[in-house]
């Protein structure tokens, strides 16, 4: 997710989830196709806020049989857009910046989630911090700099 529209040949549809675990959530199919590599990763909006979420399968993982800390930045990325969702509604934007601490991890059949918030929304830039957590446990804490750009920059 890119926080808005390209022009190529990949179109996302914002879809909900209607049957099954992940009822009730949403994602962007075809919006971005590495992510859709990489996930399926969802999210929803409830008393809280944006939440994000994905169960962890072989996939995710490293040799070592840990979630890959890729994945954990490709998802983060992912949460990045849905926390700032609000302030970019206005058009396309971009990953400037991203620092994150990897400080745990999950396995095979976990189910990952993440919850963050807008630190700052400004003409040009927001700035967005994050936790991933895995059973309650942190995985990863993040902050990045969304750069809001121009159609066709």
């Amino acid at each position: 997710m890119d926080g808005g529209e390209e022009q190529n040949s990949y179109t996302s549809t914002l879809t909900t989830i209607t049957e099954g675990e992940w009822a009730g959530w949403s994602y962007y199919p075809g919006g971005d196709p590495y992510e859709d590599l990489a996930g399926p990763f969802y999210f929803r909006i409830d008393e809280r806020g944006p939440v994000c979420a994905f169960r962890a399968e072989h996939k995710h993982m490293n040799g070592g049989l840990f979630l890959h800390g890729g994945c954990v930045m490709t998802f983060a990325d992912f949460c990045l857009f849905v926390i700032a969702r609000d302030a970019l509604k206005d058009g396309h934007s971009v990953t400037a910046t991203f620092n994150g601490e990897f400080v745990g991890t999950a396995h095979i059949g976990d189910i990952v989630e993440c919850r963050g918030e807008v630190v700052k929304a400004g003409r040009s830039m927001v700035f967005v911090r994050g936790l991933i957590t895995c059973k309650e446990e942190p995985v990863m804490s993040f902050s990045a700099v969304l750069k809001k750009r121009n159609r066709g920059s």
